[in-house]
């Protein structure tokens, strides 16, 4: 007969932390979140590749690109480029993360003279961005022409319908600085000018980059970005165990630092066989991480196969209706407590310790103490970052609220089914995930800053000020549905901005 398990699965919402004895050393300034990315020995002193901060963003469509691969790196973390693309546009999206100079920005909202007003405010609506380059081709590389920004048209003087090569700044009234300018060289002209932004162009006079003011004081220090020796941000690349042998390659000559296997379930010959394919090629010189799993027998064997990290999750995501097409997964929490005793235990007997990673189920800024509490070495995140600026998804307005595009890998949008497929006729698939949309929440920068603070200020309350030994001296307590009731508001009624009349 099946087995059945003795207790339910559990997600993190029915755990809380119980408060260690905090000391005068225990403050979120001493708080360290460094975490290993990759498997190390014991006796090592730290493992090829290590986190600043415990977060990386997840191998999704709508989550990692280039751009939001530059701004995780620069807090600390890692983006794995999402794979379900051709391998050429892969790689040069992970080029592009290798190649990026600090301070120095690719346009990211391009028209032409022949747009309109109301194509300008189309742009700034979808994406935010007050400055537009103006390009003989549209593009972001393009023949500088001009620029707009919020300052050169009136919306209540003028007509929709106006051409933008009628109100821009041509090329002739800008301040722009060559290809070869340094940032320090940048930022002077900006101060010395009085510049809100400065285009830096070719010697073919196409637009290369912009160096903006308002960025000067991010660009003067950086103290969590995460490098490589060459002063590189890393990046990650997901990759399939299918077009492997003709992904990775391409992948490795752009730049990729680490690799991840991106499926839905990751105890499966196909894995093993696409590790040993690395191991064979490349030795331990090429890192790649595998999953995912739910318990103890999944992680043993991607260790023993040889993976790098392990991630941990089936159809915790947001977006995820894999345990309901299927019936296949487990409760998020429960599913790191086995897998990280499972690592703890391959590292007594073997002295490989093999980081896991939590894909799936955080909801709550509390969540990610609690998966890190609970063993963790660094978490996945899909739905948080499809909420900022930086992800690839378009900003819309639904009933008059800001939203951010966001669709699981398994969606019919995405049409990822190599993640997914066993195997069988095209007609016969079917969907594992949803189309949807998230709240919109501005910059990544702004937001990781603040969920990490209140890790860190958790984890004062827990008495520790790193995470192994929040992982070690945490104190975790199951809570009940009422308990759950009581952690938030209740029994009163909340004030609104509108006040009662006296």
């Amino acid at each position: 007969m099946a087995f059945y398990y003795a207790e339910p699965s559990h997600t993190f919402s029915e755990y809380l932390l119980i408060p260690g004895f905090t000391d005068e050393t225990c403050i979120p300034d001493n708080v360290s979140l460094k975490t290993p990315l990759t498997r190390y020995r014991k006796g090592e002193e730290e493992p090829a590749i290590s986190l600043n901060i415990p977060l990386v963003s997840a191998i999704m469509q709508s989550v990692s690109d280039d751009k939001l691969g530059i701004a995780l790196a620069r807090e600390g973390g890692i983006s794995f480029i999402y794979g379900a693309q051709n391998i050429e546009s892969e790689a040069e999206m992970v080029a592009r993360v290798k190649n990026h100079k600090a301070g120095f920005v690719v346009s990211a909202s391009n028209l032409t003279p022949d747009h309109t007003l109301k194509d300008i405010l189309d742009l700034k609506a979808k994406n935010g961005f007050s400055t537009v380059a103006i390009t003989e081709d549209g593009t972001a590389n393009g023949r500088l022409l001009g620029i707009v920004s919020s300052r050169d048209y009136r919306v209540s003087r003028m007509k929709e319908d106006e051409k933008v090569a009628t109100f821009m700044t041509p090329l002739e009234k800008l301040v722009t600085a060559p290809a070869e300018t340094t940032l320090k060289q940048a930022n002077d002209i900006i101060w010395d000018h009085k510049l809100n932004s400065l285009p830096i162009v070719d010697a073919n006079g196409n637009l290369m980059y912009f160096v903006f003011r308002k960025d000067y004081a991010s660009h003067k220090e950086n103290p969590l970005e995460l490098l490589d020796l060459k002063k590189r941000y890393l990046v990650g690349a997901g990759i399939n165990s299918r077009d492997y042998a003709e992904r990775i390659p391409a992948l490795l000559k752009a730049g990729a630092d680490v690799l991840c296997i991106d499926s839905s379930e990751g105890y499966s010959v196909w894995q093993e066989r696409t590790i040993r394919w690395v191991r064979d090629h490349y030795g331990d010189s090429v890192k790649i991480g595998a999953g995912n799993v739910v318990d103890r027998d999944g992680f043993l064997y991607l260790a023993r196969a040889g993976a790098d990290f392990v991630k941990v999750g089936i159809g915790g995501g947001s977006i995820c209706i894999t345990r309901e097409t299927k019936g296949i997964g487990r409760g998020q929490a429960t599913a790191v407590i086995e897998v990280a005793a499972a690592r703890d235990e391959y590292f007594r007997q073997t002295g490989i310790y093999i980081p896991i990673c939590s894909d799936g189920g955080i909801v709550h800024d509390y969540h990610m103490t609690l998966a890190l509490a609970m063993g963790a070495d660094f978490l996945m995140l899909g739905r948080y970052f499809a909420r900022f600026d930086e992800s690839p998804s378009n900003k819309v307005m639904i009933n008059g609220v800001y939203m951010k595009e966001y669709w699981g890998e398994g969606s019919n949008r995405a049409r990822n089914w190599q993640r997914y497929d066993l195997g069988g006729e095209h007609r016969l698939t079917f969907e594992e995930g949803v189309d949807s949309y998230v709240t919109y929440a501005g910059s990544l920068h702004d937001n990781v800053e603040i969920s990490l603070h209140k890790v860190k200020s958790t984890m004062c309350n827990c008495g520790v000020t790193n995470i192994p030994a929040l992982q070690k001296n945490a104190r975790i307590t199951l809570v009940s549905s009422t308990s759950i009731v009581e952690g938030g508001y209740h029994d009163v009624v909340l004030r609104t901005t509108a006040q009662p009349s006296r």
